[in-house]
C-alpha cells in the first residue's frame, strides 16, 4: 500500500488556521480553505490542546541579522573586535561572547550565528502549577469536585487574598489541562471539565439555534418588565427541557438574579404533562419569588395560557432563534450536561436525584455573582420575602 504524504503548511497558513479556530469556524470549514481534509488541520491544532501557541519575538538587545552581517565583513577587513563595537554601538564584550559562540573569527557566519541565536533563545517559561505543587494539587481537587477553572481562579482570590503563591488565572488551568507538555496537571482531569474535548474550542463556536416549534397567542420577551430584564429583583426564571435518550426529559428553571436551579421529574415532554408539572412545582415557592417565566418557543408550552390561569404567573417567549435571550438557563444547561450527558435516558433519575444535582449546582461559586454561590443569594432572598 502507497504510503501518503506528509502535509506541511506555511506559516502564514498555519497562522490563517488559528485565525478562523478563534472566530468559531469547524475544522471541515477550515480545512476546505486549503482543500484538504479536516483531520490535517487538526493534527496542527491539537498540537497545543487548541490553544494557539504565543507569537516568539526578539529581545530590543538582541543583535539583528544586519548587524551581524556588519561583523562578518568587519572580520574579512581584519577590523578588531573594539572597532566592530564601535562601528555597532555596542559592548566589545557583545562582539566577543558572539565570535565566540559562533566559530570564532574564522568560522563566523552570520546567517547561521542569527539562526543558532534564535534556536537558543528557546527558554520556556515554567508554568505556575509546575512551580507550586501545592497550588496543582488544590486545582486538582477542585477540578474533581467538578468546579469550572474559571470558579476555581475566583475561589482562589478569595481563599487566598493574602498569599499572592495561591492565586492563578482559568487561563493557566485551561492551558495545563489542554497543553500536557507543560507536565503541570494530569490529562485525565479533561473528563472533569463540563464539555469534555481533546481541544480548547473558541467561545464563538457556533450553537444550537434551532427554532423547536410554534405555539400560539405568545406574549414576547419585549414586553417582559424592566425589573426582569435588568435582574433588579428576584422571582424572574428562565425555563427549558434538557433533552436525553428514548425521549426523557427534565425541566431546568434558574432565576434570573441569583442563578438558583431548580429541576423538576416529567413523565413526557407533551404540553399537558409539562405544564401540569410546572403547576404543581410553582406551588412550592413563594409568590414575591416566581413572578414571571421566559421559555423558548417549543410546543411542550402550547398550555402557557393554562399555567398563567392557574398560578398567576406571566409567561414571556423568546424571539425564534434567540436562545442566548434565556442565557442564565442556556448556560445552567451546559453545566447540567456534567452530570447528564448527552445520550443517556433521563428518565431513571428520581427527583430526589435531580434535587441533589441541582443542590451541588446550586452550592458552587458563580463569576457573575462576585462568587458567592446561588444558594446564599437565594437563600437571602427567602430571608427577605419571609
Amino acid at each position: 500500500m502507497k504510503q501518503r504524504r506528509r502535509i506541511y503548511y506555511t506559516e502564514i497558513q498555519k497562522a490563517l488556521m488559528w485565525e478562523r479556530w478563534r472566530k468559531g469556524e469547524s475544522l471541515q470549514h477550515i480545512a476546505q480553505l486549503f482543500d484538504r481534509n479536516h483531520s490535517s488541520v487538526q493534527r496542527i491544532l491539537a498540537e497545543t490542546g487548541g490553544i494557539q501557541p504565543a507569537q516568539r519575538h526578539r529581545s530590543r538587545l538582541a543583535l539583528t541579522l544586519s548587524e551581524r552581517e556588519e561583523i562578518s565583513r568587519s572580520i574579512v577587513a581584519g577590523l578588531s573586535i573594539r572597532s566592530i563595537a564601535t562601528r555597532l554601538g555596542r559592548a566589545p564584550s557583545t562582539i566577543s561572547r558572539e565570535l565566540t559562540r559562533n566559530g570564532g573569527g574564522q568560522g563566523y557566519r552570520a546567517s547561521q550565528a542569527d539562526q543558532l541565536a534564535w534556536e537558543r533563545a528557546r527558554r520556556p517559561k515554567v508554568c505556575k502549577l509546575v512551580r507550586n505543587r501545592a497550588l496543582a494539587r488544590v486545582v486538582s481537587d477542585k477540578l474533581q469536585m467538578l468546579w469550572s477553572p474559571e470558579q476555581i481562579a475566583g475561589w482562589l482570590k478569595h481563599a487566598y487574598a493574602v498569599n499572592k503563591d495561591y492565586k492563578g488565572s482559568h487561563e493557566t488551568i485551561y492551558r495545563s489541562l489542554y497543553i500536557q507538555a507543560r507536565g503541570a496537571l494530569k490529562k485525565e482531569l479533561l473528563e472533569h471539565l463540563r464539555r469534555s474535548r481533546a481541544m480548547r474550542r473558541s467561545r464563538h463556536h457556533t450553537q444550537k439555534t434551532d427554532d423547536h416549534g410554534r405555539i400560539c397567542d405568545t406574549v414576547s420577551i419585549s414586553e417582559r418588565p424592566a425589573t426582569a430584564e435588568d435582574r433588579a429583583i428576584p422571582g424572574h426564571w428562565e425555563g427549558d427541557l434538557l433533552c436525553g435518550s428514548e425521549g426523557s426529559q427534565i425541566v431546568t428553571l434558574v432565576e434570573r438574579q441569583t442563578r438558583y436551579l431548580m429541576l423538576v421529574k416529567i413523565a413526557s415532554k407533551d404540553s399537558e404533562t409539562v405544564v401540569n408539572a410546572l403547576i404543581k412545582h410553582a406551588c412550592k415557592l413563594p409568590q414575591e419569588l416566581y413572578k414571571s417565566l421566559t421559555w423558548d418557543r417549543g410546543s411542550e408550552m402550547a398550555e402557557h395560557k393554562r399555567f398563567t390561569v392557574a398560578t398567576d404567573i406571566k409567561v414571556y417567549f423568546c424571539d425564534p432563534q434567540h436562545p442566548w435571550q434565556r442565557g442564565s438557563n442556556e448556560n445552567t444547561n451546559g453545566l447540567l450536561r456534567q452530570y447528564f450527558p448527552k445520550g443517556i435516558d433521563l428518565s431513571v433519575y428520581s427527583q430526589a436525584k435531580l434535587n441533589a444535582v441541582a443542590r451541588q449546582l446550586n452550592e458552587r461559586p458563580r463569576k457573575t455573582l462576585g462568587f458567592d454561590t446561588p444558594a446564599e443569594r437565594f437563600h437571602q432572598s427567602v430571608a427577605l420575602t419571609g
